[in-house]
């Protein structure tokens, strides 16, 4: 097996990219509303100035993540996946490494994110890499980690 490899977006993976984070989203759901994901139409377009990431290993893309500007000291995480079949090989840590270390880089000073309270694998992996709980806000977890 090839090493994984972390790029950075560019439209070439568009479709393989979108498909992922869908798939996912499908999965941990049981439905998908596609109405409700339209930054996923265009991505290059809608993280434009934004750090998008992907994971590639034997020339497949098999994870995503991203961080976006909430303010001049805040990114937030968001879009983090991972294929079924690679969980649980380090893959969704080294994306949340490449995120952090580009976010420091962009002079953010901390990171948040939210995801499903009682989604028990995501919350503890956040938890496991140091993200801390901030609180709970309808049906989400929100985190915070500080660099």
């Amino acid at each position: 097996m090839q090493e994984l490899e972390i790029i950075e977006f560019t439209p070439q993976y568009q479709a393989d990219a979108k498909e992922l984070i869908l798939a996912g989203l499908e999965e941990h759901w049981g439905v998908l509303d596609p109405t409700k994901n339209p930054d996923l139409d265009d991505i290059a377009a809608s993280y434009a100035g934004e750090i998008f990431i992907l994971a590639k290993r034997n020339g497949k893309i098999v994870g995503t993540g991203a961080v976006v500007q909430e303010d001049e000291q805040t990114g937030r995480v968001v879009r983090m996946s991972v294929t079924k079949e690679m969980r649980r090989y380090g893959i969704g840590s080294r994306i949340l490494e490449a995120l952090c270390t580009a976010a420091q880089k962009r002079g953010y000073k901390r990171l948040v994110l939210e995801t499903t309270t009682g989604w028990q694998d995501a919350e503890a992996f956040y938890q496991r890499f140091g993200f801390k709980i901030t609180g709970y806000a309808g049906e989400d977890t929100n985190f915070e980690f500080c660099f």
